[in-house]
């Protein structure tokens, strides 16, 4: 039997079971996605019923297989998402979504009470983001839903709530808490003194390091169980442990993130309101980042055109490069740093307004997405570059198998190495090598990433 580790990588589209062999390869993967729910005010959420079923009948079948022995669980999923559990330690409530609108008032309430928004969001390294300011659901319940917020016992981030599932164990992680949550003040390097006051603190688990394992109390072999970690910190680690010299790594999905743990300097307000933020690395140091909801925005865009043009929107995800019609474009809509101006005037993605009947074919319209893409990826990745020697920029993700997107990328950034970074599932090898001493045999790899360069 081959040792294995087992790894949940819980996307908000996505979810994945990974198991990788000592040697960090896949040996077996299997893929689900759930449809959506709906909270009790309506609002689209995750289905926390399918998710849970999905982890469970997931385990059970890798176990049936005699070929692989699970020596480890570990766990890594998207953040900004609670889940409440009540004294007997059952959810109680919807894993409310992030992009559920705020309440204005109660938002002006709260900042008001503790500083402003200038002095707090600076404290916090968290943009004002409403409810993607995880723990701003939390005194959303306090206040809008009193009778809930009595019965909540613990409130799990989603990679702990996923652990507790295997573990029974309830803990909170620094990546989690430190990922734009409003509650980790990064100045005094512990949970803000609104936590304290407004009675979120004691809701909340005991901090433990995600280097840390747990024994499993689900039926099975013996074998240790991760805490879990978020997923942006989580696909820094294979980086952090491979590379040395100064780098960024743009870390592709849903949210595309570039994160620049060589940057030290603390953050501007200015960057601040443009969406920049603090992580915390799995060993808790600062990494800066700055966000940018472009896999969204791709995903919502290639649909308009699919529909337009009646093609099927699978073909676009690997789609070949054309020269010819990027210059063609970049002359009739402007070149690429004409189209970046216009982006940061306008902060928005171009194609959003770009008719759809002016271009000759759907290839053209959707190289025209991607060019506009990439001009919002420039400016958000300058927010993290400016003021470090960086020279090398690491593209992991959806987009890292997007050929025009790496090639635009590379036309954006002259002066920088890009590379796709060919690394199966980073997010997945981040939360399988945060706890390799505890199930692999073998020393840390030195190979696993493989670089392919992209000139300008």
């Amino acid at each position: 039997m081959k040792n294995v580790i087992a790894i949940f990588d819980v996307g908000k589209t996505n979810k994945k079971l990974f198991l990788f062999d000592e040697n960090y390869k896949i040996v077996f993967e299997r893929s689900a996605r759930f449809i959506e729910t709906t909270d009790e005010d309506g609002f689209p959420c995750e289905n926390l019923d399918s998710l849970k079923l999905s982890v469970f009948d997931s385990l059970r079948e890798v176990f049936r297989i005699k070929d692989f022995n699970i020596t480890a669980i570990n766990f890594t999923s998207y953040g900004a998402s609670f889940v409440y559990l009540n004294e007997r330690l059952q959810a109680c409530a919807p894993l409310y979504s992030y992009l559920k609108p705020y309440s204005e008032s109660l938002q002006k309430q709260f900042y008001e009470t503790y500083g402003g928004e200038e002095e707090f969001t600076f404290r916090t390294a968290s943009p004002v983001l409403g409810s993607l300011n995880s723990g701003m659901q939390l005194y959303r319940i306090k206040y809008e839903k009193p009778e809930l917020f009595k019965q909540i016992k613990y409130a799990l981030h989603l990679p702990q709530y996923l652990s507790f599932l295997i573990s029974g164990k309830v803990y909170s992680d620094i990546t989690s808490i430190g990922c734009h949550t409003n509650l980790w003040d990064f100045q005094e390097n512990r949970y803000h003194d609104w936590v304290q006051q407004e009675g979120i603190y004691e809701k909340l688990a005991p901090i433990h390091s995600c280097t840390e394992v747990v024994p499993a109390s689900f039926p099975g072999n013996d074998y240790p169980v991760g805490i879990g970690l978020h997923d942006s910190s989580a696909a820094l680690i294979p980086y952090l442990m491979n590379f040395h010299e100064p780098f960024v790594l743009i870390s592709t999905g849903t949210w595309c993130i570039s994160l620049n743990p060589f940057n030290h300097s603390p953050l501007t307000r200015e960057e601040l309101k443009n969406d920049c933020l603090c992580f915390m690395s799995y060993e808790g140091a600062r990494v800066k980042a700055s966000r940018l909801f472009a896999g969204n925005e791709h995903e919502q865009q290639i649909k308009r055109i699919s529909e337009h043009f009646n093609q099927s929107a699978a073909q676009y995800r690997q789609m070949d490069y054309n020269p010819a019609i990027n210059i063609s474009l970049q002359n009739k809509n402007g070149s690429l740093d004409q189209v970046i101006e216009e982006t940061k005037i306008q902060n928005i993605c171009l194609f959003t307004a770009r008719d759809l009947s002016s271009f000759k074919n759907d290839e053209e319209a959707y190289h025209q997405l991607m060019l506009d893409i990439v001009a919002q990826q420039y400016l958000s990745t300058q927010l993290v570059l400016k003021g470090t020697n960086v020279k090398r920029l690491f593209v992991d993700g959806g987009f890292s198998n997007n050929a025009i997107y790496m090639n635009l990328l590379a036309q954006a950034f002259p002066g920088i190495e890009v590379f796709a970074a060919s690394m199966a599932q980073a997010t997945a090898v981040g939360a399988a090598l945060c706890i390799h001493d505890a199930w692999n045999t073998k020393s840390l790899p030195r190979d696993i990433i493989e670089l392919k360069y992209f000139s300008s």
